[in-house]
């Protein structure tokens, strides 16, 4: 099973697609609530050079208090993280777990309808970046 959904985008700025992305986000109940720049973290802590590489930790409060209140261990696996890299020809990917394979080893058939709705929220959001 394919863990990520992803969308490959040309002819944007690494910059504008994370705007982009967090708008998508917002538009289908996910607020963001981490950023992780790689590049820099990368930079800073082992002085090595890395790509542009973005980590959104987005979050559906709804869903997660749900998902929360059936099942309090399934926070290890939140917020759902959502990745924005530049590849070298310039193109930009964005990337989105999929909360279902993310959450397979979680044994509480209760949450089931919500990773779904999460699902198919976070899968429209990148699929209209």
């Amino acid at each position: 099973m394919k863990y990520y959904y992803n969308k490959v985008i040309e002819n944007d700025s690494f910059d504008n697609v994370i705007l982009r992305v967090t708008e998508e986000l917002k538009n289908v109940g996910f607020g963001v609530l981490t950023t992780i720049n790689v590049h820099d973290t990368l930079k800073e802590k082992i002085d090595v050079d890395f790509k542009k590489y973005t980590i959104l930790g987005a979050c559906n409060p709804h869903a997660a208090y749900k998902i929360l209140q059936k099942e309090d261990k399934a926070g290890v696996f939140l917020p759902c993280n959502v990745i924005v890299e530049e590849h070298e020809d310039g193109t930009i990917e964005v990337f989105a777990i999929d909360p279902i394979a993310s959450m397979k080893a979680v044994d509480n058939n209760t949450i089931g309808c919500h990773l779904i709705d999460v699902q198919q929220k976070l899968r429209k959001a990148v699929d209209d970046v």
